[in-house]
């Protein structure tokens, strides 16, 4: 179950560190931060992804296969989630674009669900 009452600071360093690992392009270290059964919603690529199995296909194709870097440009406590803004840049077409992921953390701040999307 997911609790946002949790210590702001620990949820912005979860952030800090999950966007770290998808810049150094660090698969194991990216899907280290999802639970077992966690679901990455991206509407802007047409698919869900349940569980670590399925999140790991779309870190290799979006953030690797497009030298994806991602900047936090912020992060925002909402009742039952953080609301994430974040700059991408790569080789995808037209080489930056911003981005959004609602993420709901469970009490030992795993990601359990994301929603992400293009701005």
């Amino acid at each position: 179950m997911s609790d946002t009452t949790q210590d702001p600071t620990a949820q912005r360093t979860t952030i800090n560190e999950w966007i770290a690992a998808m810049n150094a392009h660090d698969t194991a270290a990216y899907l280290e931060f999802f639970t077992e059964d966690g679901v990455l919603d991206d509407p802007s690529v047409g698919r869900v992804y349940n569980g670590r199995s399925e999140i790991i296909d779309y870190f290799e194709s979006y953030f690797i296969g497009y030298n994806t870097q991602t900047q936090l440009v912020s992060v925002e406590p909402q009742d039952d989630y953080l609301h994430v803004e974040v700059a991408f840049t790569g080789s995808f077409p037209g080489g930056q674009t911003g981005g959004i992921f609602d993420v709901t953390l469970a009490a030992d701040q795993k990601i359990e669900r994301v929603r992400a999307d293009l701005a």
